[in-house]
């Protein structure tokens, strides 16, 4: 393929909007996965974390990217407001999960986990980046409820609406 028409798919496939696939009333499919906290190495257990209340599960696609370093920013400074919703966050990707240590502490400020998506997570949550063959993730928030129940997804490459959506949704399920 020709260099001056690759770009423009490229950024046409990185601009198109995703789709979840899984719907609300959707069991989440349980996961542990090795992941990182605070620039430390930890195991992150969805169903650990979901017998604390509910949990702001967000797929974006890699460490240390522009997009991503803002929103796990945006998450970090909301923290509080979804604690308060009696909810956790975990962030999940399946790119550059080599440097997601450091990514923990720089832009996620320690205030939640994030963890590598394999290939099973990726595929169980539906969330692999559309129109490429990169291994990356796309950029969806899920909302899963102590019970285990998504009840609420949301999918766009435009990080800003990801914490206030799921703020919101959380304000529609019981803690």
């Amino acid at each position: 393929m020709r260099p001056f028409l690759l770009a423009p798919m490229i950024a046409l496939a990185i601009a198109a909007p995703a789709s979840a696939q899984l719907r609300e009333g959707t069991r989440a499919p349980e996961f542990v996965a090795k992941g990182a906290m605070a620039g430390k190495p930890i195991t992150v257990d969805l169903a650990a974390a979901l017998k604390k209340g509910p949990v702001v599960l967000y797929f974006f696609p890699a460490a240390f990217t522009s997009g991503c370093n803002a929103e796990a920013a945006a998450f970090a400074q909301s923290i509080d407001k979804f604690k308060a919703k009696g909810a956790s966050v975990i962030g999940m990707t399946a790119g550059n999960t080599d440097r997601l240590i450091a990514f923990s502490a720089k832009h996620c400020a320690g205030k939640f986990p994030v963890a590598a998506a394999g290939p099973e997570i990726v595929q169980a949550y539906d969330v692999a980046m559309k129109g490429q063959n990169t291994g990356y993730t796309d950029r969806t928030s899920y909302v899963i409820g102590r019970n285990g129940k998504i009840v609420y997804s949301f999918s766009s490459m435009q990080p800003a609406a990801h914490i206030t959506n799921t703020l919101a949704a959380l304000d529609k399920i019981a803690h």
